[in-house]
């Protein structure tokens, strides 16, 4: 249970860390939210959790194919936002479609051979 907590606590870490930093610095926080911090700290966890080597490759090649369909999220609500769209409703909209895309890498992934 204390690993869990430890985990839980470095992983809440970083993001408070990315927030604390982009209220000040808009740029360098985004440029830490960009930088795949969530994906390796996955990593160490399932590795020191299972020394499976396929299941952390496995976890690092799905990551990318998902990243991809996140990606125009980072468009659409900045968009929106300066278009006069409230902050709640942006972010709405842009979970939405980057929930539609994922359900669409899902469903098209496996049909080009991807393996997700």
């Amino acid at each position: 249970m204390l690993y869990l907590f430890i985990k839980a606590a470095l992983s809440g870490i970083v993001i408070a860390v990315a927030s604390e930093v982009a209220r000040r610095w808009p740029g360098i926080g985004a440029l830490i939210v960009a930088l795949p911090l969530v994906s390796v700290l996955a990593m160490i966890w399932l590795w020191r959790d299972s020394q499976e080597v396929e299941r952390v490759a496995a976890l690092s090649g799905t990551t990318f194919w998902f990243i991809l369909p996140s990606l125009p999220m980072f468009l659409v609500i900045p968009w929106l936002l300066r278009s006069g769209v409230g902050f709640w409703a942006a972010l709405a909209l842009g979970c939405a479609l980057t929930t539609l895309l994922y359900l669409g890498m899902i469903w098209l992934g496996p049909r080009f051979g991807l393996r997700l």
